[in-house]
């Protein structure tokens, strides 16, 4: 169980400054919803339900950035999830947002602006640095305690994610406390059977260190995205590299060869290859190819092929454990969704602990017809779901569990 202080724990009628992480796709100027508003909405309605006066407080892109925007947009987004009014306002510890903060009333609801466009918010700093930020030191006395909601962001050292609990009391709210419980469950829960990883993508460095930190844990991989070509290459077959005007490949083998050929020698029994690959074809249609009879990789290849979904099925339906780490083609063009959707539904069939990890894959769920409730855990985390795999620290989350011993608890 987490160490740290949840919301349940939280003293009543408080002023409680939330840490939300509201990072939203852009488009003509407006955040598009998506997952994390309806995740954070439990969280926003409960404090507000219970009479605590609740300030929220999240970031859009990056400065340079196209997305870097105002959360006004998020703000109505968010009132229409939690259904109730989210006050806004274009300031984050000036006197306006200052002025705000102290005339909210209990269960009311203020979010302030793009925490990214404070200066003290985005360097990389120990927290007791940022603690000393006067984006920290002007607002924290405004408030009776913290509350970090914002799981996805917990790998960054940033000044509203670590900060703020080394100057208020400090509490976690119902999507830090899930998302913490179910994403180290690899590393806590006791499986009764096989436990099987689902792995793709197009990030194989990052998947490639989850293989590699999850050896002991892990019974069998399942290879797809380009983490697969990769480990076909170094199993002998000419994929893997790049085409044209590809770039995924070459940098990636470079950077991670000797890894990727030493788990493939200590693992090779556990590692589950693509049988077949799918491409498109002359006439624009999906085609497939036995990697066995690939002499030359002369397209792109965007999927595994019908008998790898086939191979993979049953090694999914007889585990206790199945985690999914990337998908296993372009599931966003229908035509190579195959490998991913089937994955999926094979592990929405088994009554198995499911954890399906990061934001991309976790759209496959809602635009192929699938439901979350067929799932232990749909993540809605990318970076810190990496983290947590391969047991690394998660700074926002010791510094909760810091407020925690603190506090006595």
């Amino acid at each position: 169980m987490p160490e740290f202080d949840t919301i349940d724990d939280l003293p009543a009628d408080s002023r409680v400054l939330v840490r939300l992480d509201l990072n939203s796709p852009i488009e003509d100027g407006s955040p598009q919803d998506n997952r994390r508003f309806e995740r954070h909405t439990e969280t926003v309605r409960e404090l507000a339900a219970a009479g605590h006066r609740v300030v929220l407080m999240a970031h859009q892109g990056r400065p340079g950035r196209d997305d870097f925007t105002s959360l006004a947009g998020h703000a109505e987004l968010l009132a229409d999830h939690v259904d109730r009014d989210v006050a806004f306002v274009d300031d984050t510890y000036g006197d306006e947002a200052l002025d705000a903060i102290d005339a909210i009333d209990a269960g009311e609801v203020l979010l302030l602006e793009n925490t990214r466009m404070c200066e003290d918010e985005l360097p990389e700093a120990e927290p007791e640095a940022k603690a000393e930020t006067e984006f920290v030191r002007t607002l924290a006395p405004h408030f009776d305690a913290y509350v970090n909601d914002a799981y996805s962001a917990a790998h960054r050292k940033h000044a509203s994610l670590v900060g703020f609990p080394l100057a208020l009391p400090a509490y976690a709210g119902r999507v830090m406390e899930t998302e913490y419980e179910a994403n180290t469950a690899i590393a806590t829960r006791e499986f009764d059977g096989p436990v099987t990883m689902v792995v793709g993508g197009t990030k194989a460095t990052d998947v490639i260190g989850v293989m590699d930190a999850l050896d002991d844990r892990v019974d069998r991989f399942l290879l797809g995205g380009v983490a697969g070509e990769l480990f076909l290459r170094a199993a002998g077959h000419p994929v893997g590299h790049d085409v044209g005007e590809m770039d995924l490949f070459d940098e990636q083998w470079e950077r991670n060869r000797e890894l990727i050929e030493s788990v493939l020698d200590e693992r090779g029994d556990a590692i589950h290859l693509a049988s077949d690959l799918a491409y498109e074809g002359p006439d624009g249609e999906r085609a497939e190819v036995a990697v066995d009879d690939i002499d030359e990789k002369e397209t792109g290849f965007l999927d595994v092929g019908a008998a790898t979904v086939d191979d993979y099925r049953p090694l999914i339906r007889e585990s206790d454990g199945v985690f999914v780490k990337g998908a296993l083609g372009v599931f966003e063009d229908e035509r190579f969704a195959d490998g991913t959707v089937g994955a999926l539904a094979a592990i929405a069939e088994t009554d198995c602990f499911s954890v399906v990890g990061g934001g991309d894959t976790s759209r496959a769920i809602e635009m192929y017809g699938l439901s979350e409730d067929e799932f232990s855990h749909v993540s809605i985390a990318g970076g810190a779901y990496i983290r947590a795999l391969t047991g690394e620290p998660l700074p926002a989350v010791e510094v909760l569990e810091a407020a925690a011993r603190r506090a006595g608890n």
